[in-house]
């Protein structure tokens, strides 16, 4: 609940002034997927190559954020749609400071990915669906999480026990399966450049 003795403050370093500074847009690119759809990897390769680019930017990691802000919440659906609020909050300010956010969750649902489109704004949130099967993601198992829940170790496991549901109308499809690494980071930057967000 809000408390009413709370009151905004409006700073006059704007997010206009930091973007003109940076030469760039501040977005929040955000990265959906499976786990072991590739989601962490490719937003680390893009922000090295966005970082050659002298652009201002930083990766929110879904296992990193639940080891700090966010250690205090289950993997229950109510947990799950608290984490992604939180982390919508942060992607919010992290933008209006002039980084380009790059965020890396599952996010399971869609009701709370609109949400944190609604937050964001529509012009600042571009969704970048990382799409890969369960059998692929199931054979890569990076972390041995699918071979866990598999076995009953792990409940409300995503693409297990626990859905997800694929994005209805994202920016962009990286289709992990067959596409490359560099394919898919040259994809991404390819959008940035033509829509204005970073300089070629």
């Amino acid at each position: 609940m809000k408390s009413s003795n709370v009151i905004y403050h409006q700073a006059t370093v704007t997010r206009k002034r930091r973007n003109k500074l940076n030469d760039h847009r501040s977005v929040v690119l955000w990265f959906t997927g499976l786990s072991g759809s590739g989601k962490s990897t490719l937003a680390h390769a893009l922000e090295e190559k966005l970082f050659q680019k002298s652009c201002r930017t930083f990766v929110l990691d879904g296992d990193n954020v639940r080891h700090g802000l966010n250690s205090n919440l289950d993997f229950s659906e109510a947990g799950r749609a608290e984490n992604i609020r939180r982390i919508s909050q942060v992607s919010k300010l992290m933008m209006e400071s002039g980084i380009i956010v790059l965020t890396a969750f599952i996010s399971p649902f869609n009701k709370n990915r609109n949400e944190a489109r609604e937050l964001i704004s529509n012009d600042d949130f571009i969704e970048i669906y990382c799409k890969a099967s369960l059998e692929t993601c199931e054979a890569r198992d990076v972390k041995g999480l699918y071979k866990r829940a598999r076995a009953g170790e792990i409940k409300n496991y995503t693409g297990i026990d626990s859905p997800y549901e694929a994005p209805e109308n994202p920016e962009l499809i990286i289709d992990t399966d067959n596409q490359s690494l560099g394919e898919s980071v040259s994809i991404i930057l390819s959008f940035l450049e033509l829509n204005g967000i970073i300089i070629s």
